[in-house]
Formats: C-alpha cells, structure tokens, sequence
C-alpha cells in the first residue's frame, strides 16, 4: 500500500523508514535510521535528525528542527519553526579548546505525547515531556514538562489552564499554581 509522496528536492536517507501515505515537500531532510508513521506530512524544509521517531498522523509544518533523541507519538501537530533541542548544556569545544566529537555531547530524550499540539515559533527544551492532548502556545519556550490536557504559553512557558481533544480550553488556572 505504500504511496509515499517525496518531493524531488527532498533528502531522505536509504536508511530512514517512511510509513504508507507519508507526504514529504520540498527541501526536507531525513536522516539516517529516523522512522516516520503512516498518513504523516512533513513540510517545507524540515529537518528530522538520525534516529527520531515520529508516529502515524503527524503534521509537522513547515522549517521544523527535530534533533536527535526526540519521540513523537500518533497525532501530533508541530506548527511552523518550531524547534527541538537535545542538549542541555550545548558548546562547540571541549575545555581544553578542542572541537566536540560525537562522543562528547550528552543527548537528553524529549517526548511529545498522542494528540498534543504545538505552536508556531516553539522551543522545546531537552528532557521534557509534553502530555497527551497538551497545548502550546505559539512562541513558547518549553523548559518542564507540560501535564495531559494542559495549555502552556509564554517564555518560559507555564500553564494557563487545560483542553479537551478539539483544544478548547475547559478550564484556567491561576499563574502560579
């Protein structure tokens, strides 16, 4: 049943594994050993890194960086220019001046849980789980853990309340709290 979609400028690797009815546009990139869905679309200019996996009826928009060490599980939206990091104390070099290696970066897992939603502009830390059906708001930056359901905005991002599974919010919560 296969009918994957891949638009000639797109690179994706031999050994990346694409699901039936996956939809890739242009200038996207897809690394080695990344596994993506079925009935998934990924769009212009999308970088999904070695490794990275991504569930069934995900839509990832358009100049989206999903790095090494992220899970996305089935029915995901990830908006526009959202960006995933993996390392929490990043640097080029070592102590002694020298250019990192592979070895040398300490990779931190991040989770986007079924049915979550992200915003536009989004940055999601490293280590962080976003629950199922959470919300976040665009221009976000992610640093903790979002709940089920919650509604998170703002930098650094905190929880203004909770959604159902259409995203209307069904309850508010106070800053704080």
């Amino acid at each position: 049943m296969k009918n994957i979609e891949i638009h000639s400028s797109a690179q994706v690797s031999e050994n990346a594994e694409i699901g039936d009815d996956t939809k890739i546009w242009n200038n996207a990139q897809i690394r080695e050993n990344a596994k993506i869905g079925n009935s998934c679309v990924i769009g212009k200019n999308v970088y999904i890194d070695r490794g990275v996996r991504v569930g069934n009826n995900v839509k990832i928009q358009n100049n989206v960086s999903i790095f090494y060490g992220v899970e996305i599980e089935d029915g995901v939206f990830v908006g526009p220019h959202v960006c995933f990091t993996n390392d929490k104390l990043p640097r080029s070099i070592t102590p002694d001046g020298s250019l990192k290696k592979s070895g040398d970066w300490k990779i931190s897992k991040t989770l986007v849980k079924y049915g979550a939603s992200i915003g536009a502009n989004s940055t999601i830390l490293s280590n962080i789980t976003i629950g199922k059906w959470a919300m976040v708001g665009a221009g976000a930056v992610v640093t903790k853990n979002v709940p089920d359901y919650g509604i998170v905005v703002g930098n650094p991002a905190h929880l203004i309340g909770y959604a159902n599974e259409k995203g209307e919010k069904v309850k508010e919560v106070e800053r704080g709290t």
